[in-house]
């Protein structure tokens, strides 16, 4: 796969993957941290797994197709989690979630469109 194809996707992974840093970093400072434990758990998660998405796409892995579909589902969680509480962060960190999401999505069709051995995995 040509990595500037997917560009779009690495910025939003990359970025998604700051949102949710600074989102888990701002949810340990909320008066009562418990309460948002799966928050900063998904967090974690999806920072990490858009982080490696990043990386595989640059390096026109023949894994990154599967390991975008994953990260489109834990962006997917994360979003949702996130989106469920008020605080800004959350909410920053939500809409990030979407768009990185929807970035994958996007990725995981053109590849398997392409019928490159990364797309023959997911079908």
């Amino acid at each position: 796969m040509l990595q500037n194809q997917f560009q779009s996707c690495i910025k939003a992974c990359y970025e998604c993957a700051e949102a949710c840093d600074t989102c888990a970093a701002a949810c340990l400072q909320e008066s009562d941290p418990k309460i948002m434990a799966r928050c900063i758990m998904l967090d974690d998660e999806c920072a990490a797994v858009c982080r490696l998405a990043a990386q595989l796409m640059s390096r026109s892995s023949e894994h990154a197709n599967l390991l975008c579909q994953l990260c489109t589902d834990i962006c997917d969680a994360c979003a949702q989690e996130c989106g469920s509480h008020q605080y800004q962060h959350c909410q920053d960190c939500a809409a990030a979630c979407r768009r990185c999401a929807n970035e994958c999505r996007r990725m995981t069709q053109l590849i398997s469109g392409q019928g490159t051995s990364a797309g023959a995995h997911s079908r």
